[in-house]
């Protein structure tokens, strides 16, 4: 028998329902998962595009992504819904990690290094490439080895992490703030969106213990070589409509509330939705004002989750500066730069360059002018081909809200999929998914929304991750 908090569906129809409030990628997995299990799905978005804050966005001749986004080859989730949207062979991995270090502030000159991989099992994968990485001492080498080997001994879901941030745990392990510049927030900041001070320990060790210390290719980067609006627009409302879920884009939730059968209602301009179960896969604070009241224990812990800024600065070449697919930088404030030519559409043997800054709280209001006055002269510090180069464009983006704010003590703020309110769900990278704000984190989130759902409704539900777990 189903458990006796799923709601019986309506007269005449055998399948459950379900509303999934918000249309990112925590919004269309949820969707996709229900649908695939026979819920009759309605999907609400705001925008009018889905995808949520990874997207793209016509500017001229270029399509360009509002910033840069990648994963790693851990990111089993965000794997399993490029291959469910078709969209697998548009986001290819590295074959093995490789990311090219540029510290243009050494004082005998530019030194690039290299934190790469080779074919053995963990540690091993990494240690030739930590023995031989020019942008540490040799004392600063054997000190991070050491505090990796503690870092792979803690359990990230230890809550105790949870209260302490990552600088804290790294002085007590000996590192330097040279070690940590070069080495762990190189890591740290993108994946993060926070510095080592302003990051829970407990998100940290998840980060660089699943990234770097489980198996060998973990940490293997991929991204989109089309633009995200093609996979996270396009192709998924493709594999949306082909389960008969419908979409309404334009179309935010103003009210949601129980009836007196044990229903929801979900009130849209216009429009007033029935469905058995609702699925809310907004952000915290947007979530916060749609709960009907002692949907949780604490609603108001939700405004405490803090968020934080990704800056991206785009610039458009006459000619090309860069030969590699991306790079990162020391001994500058550009953080990562990468190539986005092919996947921008640009034409006339220009290039055009993503920079991508996390952890932007000092520069996100600036004006473009500062940025550009600030950062064209580093490009070109960091680029000698860029010097003398023209420059066709060069415009900013920014996400003020990008992500949730790692900082110690988060994780008793986030809540789980389920709510004291029968068939009330929640789901966004924001929720207790033991994952950072992440692409990564916001579909493993859907499945648990679905997946409390399906099991609410009677349904027989098989977690899509479970083989790989």
């Amino acid at each position: 028998m189903p458990p006796t908090d799923a709601p019986a569906p309506r007269d005449g129809d055998a399948r459950p329902s379900a509303v999934v409030v918000g249309g990112g990628l925590a919004g269309i997995t949820t969707a996709l998962q229900l649908a695939d299990a026979g819920v009759a799905v309605t999907l609400l978005e705001g925008r009018p595009r889905l995808g949520g804050l990874a997207f793209s966005f016509r500017r001229g001749e270029l399509t360009v992504d509002n910033g840069q986004h990648v994963y790693l080859r851990c990111c089993t989730a965000y794997r399993w819904f490029l291959d469910r949207v078709d969209g697998a062979r548009l986001a290819p991995l590295q074959d093995r990690l490789d990311v090219p270090v540029l510290d243009v502030a050494h004082p005998r000159g530019p030194r690039l290094g290299r934190i790469r991989r080779d074919p053995l099992p963990v540690p091993f994968h990494l240690a030739r490439s930590l023995a031989t990485y020019p942008h540490l001492s040799l004392a600063e080498r054997a000190s991070v080895g050491r505090a990796a080997l503690a870092l792979k001994r803690l359990d990230p879901a230890d809550p105790a992490l949870d209260g302490i941030d990552f600088a804290t745990w790294l002085g007590r392990h000996g590192q330097t703030p040279r070690a940590i510049e070069a080495l762990w927030d190189l890591v740290g900041i993108p994946t993060l969106n926070a510095p080592a001070p302003d990051a829970s320990m407990g998100l940290a060790a998840m980060v660089f213990k699943t990234g770097l210390l489980t198996d060998p290719g973990a940490a293997d980067i991929g991204w989109a070589h089309v633009p995200l609006g093609h996979l996270h627009d396009t192709l998924a409302a493709k594999t949306l409509d082909g389960l008969g879920v419908r979409t309404l884009l334009r179309t935010k939730a103003e009210r949601i509330s129980r009836t007196d059968d044990g229903r929801w209602t979900v009130e849209v301009p216009g429009e007033t939705l029935e469905a058995d179960a609702v699925v809310l896969a907004v952000p915290q604070t947007e979530t916060h004002a749609l709960l009907p009241e002692d949907a949780l224990d604490d609603a108001d812990r939700l405004l405490d989750i803090g968020t934080a800024p990704i800056l991206d600065l785009h610039v458009v070449y006459d000619r090309k500066v860069l030969r590699r697919p991306f790079f990162t930088a020391l001994g500058s404030p550009v953080q990562w730069v990468f190539d986005r030519t092919a996947s921008s559409g640009l034409t006339g043997g220009g290039q055009y360059l993503a920079v991508s800054q996390s952890a932007a709280q000092d520069e996100i209001d600036e004006p473009v002018a500062a940025l550009r006055e600030r950062y064209l002269p580093e490009l070109e510090r960091l680029l000698p081909a860029a010097r003398g180069a023209g420059v066709r464009d060069f415009f900013v983006t920014r996400e003020r809200t990008a992500t949730f704010a790692p900082t110690p003590g988060v994780g008793r703020l986030r809540p789980g999929a389920r709510t004291r309110a029968p068939g009330l769900y929640l789901a966004g990278a924001w929720t207790a998914t033991g994952w950072p704000a992440t692409m990564e984190g916001a579909v493993r989130s859907g499945f648990s929304a679905a997946g409390a759902a399906l099991s609410a409704f009677g349904r027989r539900h098989d977690h899509p991750l479970q083989e790989a777990a």
